[in-house]
């Protein structure tokens, strides 16, 4: 069987996406609009059903570039800080020394020259003041969402960092885009992307995003990518591991709801660590605990 070359792959999965959003999407812009004729519709839809088709297994998104992503990313960014009620960012001009911490370990990720999309995306983080959920998450574009009650339960900075690289992953690796563009279909993510959606629309993808469920291969390679990102910083590499350990201790406690899926906690604990070894970073750094309580002692 011939193979493709690398270029040629490349070229799938890079090219034509573009290509198909210029035609397919956009194409009003290039192409005279077809007639209400059975054959055009039909020539349409078999387009669009064979490029997705074959964009299927590729690793990036099918449809959304860089741009589209972080479109994607401003809309959901704007609808959650239009929510209080259900999203409760903490405010900056109250706490601005929360905000000076969270930005440093997240500034100190971005700047350890391993994430790809550092300068494409926007990377902003924000608050939300919940005291009652552990979670983290990151939209497509770098809209970074920690909740007050993850950085209360941990004890150092390197177990928050090792998730906020790990969240970071997800956005940078593109696994976010793809996740929702197999939940919630390309359709929908275009008109939102384009500012056209229904509000209901909108808050659907939000509460999604949130609850977003990542493949196996993709919660491992976020992990990993965890390890890279904080092994040219002053944390430990494996905060991650740390951070499952903790959460593995808690007995009672409620587990985050990005850990209800798979793979299980104490696998990730043992993978992590294997990647650390594999890259010979330094696991016994000091754990900054002095630093994180100032953190902490910041929160309302």
């Amino acid at each position: 069987m011939r193979r493709f070359k690398p270029w040629a792959i490349f070229g799938i999965c890079t090219i034509i996406p573009n290509l198909y959003f210029a035609f397919f999407v956009e194409k009003s812009r290039f192409v005279p609009k077809p007639n209400n004729t059975m054959k055009k519709t039909t020539f349409y839809l078999l387009a669009v059903i064979f490029v997705i088709s074959l964009l299927s297994a590729c690793k990036k998104p099918i449809l959304f570039g860089i741009d589209q992503q972080k479109e994607l990313g401003k809309q959901v960014r704007d609808q959650i800080l239009a929510d209080p009620q259900n999203y409760p960012i903490l405010p900056e001009a109250q706490y601005p020394q929360a905000y000076q911490h969270i930005r440093r370990i997240t500034q100190n990720i971005l700047n350890s020259g391993k994430v790809e999309l550092k300068n494409q995306f926007d990377w902003e983080v924000r608050i939300i003041r919940d005291d009652k959920t552990l979670n983290a998450f990151c939209t497509p574009g770098g809209y970074i969402f920690v909740y007050t009650g993850l950085i209360k339960y941990l004890d150092t900075e390197d177990q928050l960092a090792g998730v906020i690289g790990h969240e970071i992953a997800h956005a940078d690796r593109q696994h976010s885009a793809r996740q929702m563009e197999k939940q919630f279909g390309v359709a929908l993510l275009v008109e939102i992307a384009l500012g056209k959606s229904k509000s209901e629309d909108l808050k659907q993808v939000v509460n999604g995003l949130i609850g977003l469920r990542f493949s196996r291969d993709h919660e491992y390679e976020a992990d990993a990518y965890s390890v890279n990102y904080l092994s040219a910083t002053r944390y430990r590499c494996n905060g991650a591991a740390d951070f499952f350990v903790k959460i593995g201790e808690g007995g009672g406690q409620q587990p985050p709801e990005f850990l209800s899926t798979h793979p299980n906690p104490g696998n990730r604990v043992e993978a992590i660590n294997n990647k650390a070894k594999s890259i010979n970073c330094d696991i016994n750094k000091p754990d900054n605990r002095t630093e994180y309580q100032k953190f902490k002692a910041s929160l309302p």
